[in-house]
């Protein structure tokens, strides 16, 4: 069969490349984003409680009510913000099916979508599919700062959407007010939906505020903000997320998403609702991963590594220049081959590959296992 391909220049992701690299050089795993610890025993618990309660069947097709009502006194308690559940929150198996279904759902051939780089690998793909354009925005280390005459000269007539991401994976940075405030007078008075991914939002550090695009108002009422509780409950396998949005953006949203997913996991649904009656689940991780980042950073101090210390999400970028020269991708390869650590290099993530000498380590691990990678880092 001659088969032409829709993602032509799509190959295997860096994530899965350097985790089986890991894996077959039995190195210490601080590339992909998931923790080496176990979730909570009381949330495993729930789930099963759940189980053997009958939540064995369909959920609803916008989610289980108990998780929608949930999600939405979270918003009230964290930002003064309110979403109706049964109108704008729908449970998605995921952040990245929300992300692939908002652009699904409004993306047609030609639109244009502005994405800031470097950007989480999902985002582009999804584009392309749907016969739009990415418009890329390039950020650069170690500040990664917008610049927004920038932003504003790149947006048209056939400007679409823009996606955002904070706090911002794979560079640790997050947005300010001021960023908010920029985007939304540079949206306003345009058919210009914007995307927030906000699957980090409860991990920031040093007393930040989260600005999530639910706090300022003409931003609210053209946003989706999409979460995930696999990263807030430390259980990356059970792929339980969800997006809220004004219900004008969340109608369009479910006519896609009822016909891809339809709906996900019922009995972790349940689960999580029930976990989550219990607001301390949620409030105090930015403290727990404070406190990882800094034991990480304290660890490596003497290394040659240079870094600025993450501001938000579990990972911490280090800069390499003082060591080689090396691009990075054939540098995080080395590293895991010839030192047992594993890393992501950004430039995967960068506009035509750019190398600002930089790898991204996560510190969602045990302690021992940090100490670990850390006397690595030190010799090097």
């Amino acid at each position: 069969m001659n088969i032409k391909s829709k993602l032509p220049n799509v190959g295997t992701t860096i994530f899965t490349v350097m985790s089986a690299l890991a894996k077959e050089h039995n190195a210490i795993n601080l590339s992909q984003g998931f923790p080496n610890y176990p979730s909570s025993q009381k949330l495993n618990d729930l789930v099963t409680k759940a189980m053997n309660n009958g939540y064995n069947q369909y959920a609803p097709m916008a989610g289980n009510l108990d998780l929608r009502l949930a999600i939405s006194h979270k918003y009230e308690l964290l930002y003064k913000s309110t979403y109706h559940p049964e109108k704008e929150i729908t449970v998605t198996a995921g952040a990245t099916q929300a992300i692939y279904t908002i652009i699904s759902a409004f993306i047609r051939p030609k639109d244009e979508v502005l994405i800031f780089k470097p950007a989480y690998d999902c985002y582009e793909p999804a584009v392309e599919i749907n016969g739009g354009k990415t418009i890329p925005i390039q950020l650069s280390a170690p500040n990664y700062k917008v610049n927004w005459e920038e932003v504003a000269s790149k947006i048209s007539g056939k400007t679409k959407m823009i996606i955002i991401n904070s706090p911002h994976n794979p560079s640790g940075t997050i947005w300010s007010k001021d960023d908010m405030l920029q985007l939304q007078k540079l949206t306003e008075n345009t058919n210009i939906i914007v995307l927030s991914d906000e699957v980090y939002e409860p991990i920031v550090f040093d007393d930040a505020q989260h600005q999530s695009a639910c706090l300022f108002h003409d931003l609210k009422l053209r946003s989706f903000i999409t979460a995930s509780f696999r990263k807030t409950f430390h259980n990356t396998g059970w792929k339980i997320g969800y997006c809220c949005a004004a219900e004008h953006l969340m109608s369009e949203f479910r006519k896609v998403h009822q016909f891809n997913v339809f709906s996900v996991h019922h009995p972790a649904q349940k689960g999580i609702a029930d976990y989550m009656q219990d607001e301390e689940t949620y409030l105090n991780l930015g403290t727990f991963f404070q406190r990882k980042r800094d034991l990480f950073l304290n660890l490596i101090s003497e290394s040659r590594f240079k870094c600025q210390p993450s501001k938000g999400t579990y990972f911490q970028v280090l800069d390499y220049s003082e060591i080689t020269d090396e691009y990075d991708v054939d540098f995080a390869k080395r590293l895991t081959k010839e030192f047992k650590i594993a890393s992501i290099p950004l430039s995967v993530f960068n506009e035509n590959g750019k190398d600002d000498k930089v790898l991204r380590f996560c510190f969602a691990k045990t302690d021992d296992t940090l100490v670990k990678a850390a006397e690595i880092l030190c010799k090097i």
